[in-house]
């Protein structure tokens, strides 16, 4: 949970791009790329990335914008980027618009329990990472190069002439 609003900025700016890394590195042929049959494809979870910034927002009381969760997914890789970029950046700054260090200890109704706003911000984070970690295995199955966002990636550590960890 978060106890400051800098503390979260700063874990924001670096966890956004990570994610805007990983939407950076799709091609509009891999969003179609799925694990089974019935599974999301890896179009509709960077969609769900994008979608779930403003529909967590608003759940929360921010005055963001919000995308039909049911809304289709757009058929081309940048265009979702650029959508996640500016949703990210302007995320951040409603956060710090509307709520301060202490309010951050403020109930807020969130999917029919009560959190602390600080929570709602550590989801937020949470969230996005968890579906990044999903999009790397759609996207070495779509043939994609993942990037590395915690260190190295296979392919980063071949680039510094280094055998990739196993």
């Amino acid at each position: 949970m978060y106890y400051k609003i800098s503390d979260f900025q700063n874990d924001w700016k670096s966890e956004s791009e990570a994610t805007l890394r990983i939407l950076n590195s799709l091609t509009d042929e891999s969003l179609n790329q799925k694990v089974y049959e019935n599974g999301r494809t890896l179009g509709r979870l960077a969609w769900h990335i994008v979608i779930s910034l403003g529909e967590m927002a608003v759940h929360a009381g921010l005055p963001a914008k919000e995308i039909d969760e049911n809304s289709e997914v757009p058929a081309s890789a940048k265009l979702i980027a650029e959508e996640y970029k500016k949703d990210s950046k302007e995320l951040a700054g409603i956060v710090s618009d509307n709520w301060s260090d202490e309010s951050l200890k403020e109930d807020v109704q969130m999917y029919g329990q009560n959190w602390k706003k600080g929570f709602v911000l550590e989801v937020l984070i949470r969230h996005q990472i968890h579906h990044r970690a999903q999009m790397t295995v759609l996207m070495r199955q779509a043939g994609l190069k993942v990037p590395g966002i915690y260190g190295p990636a296979k392919e980063e550590w071949e680039t510094m002439g280094m055998s990739p960890m196993k």
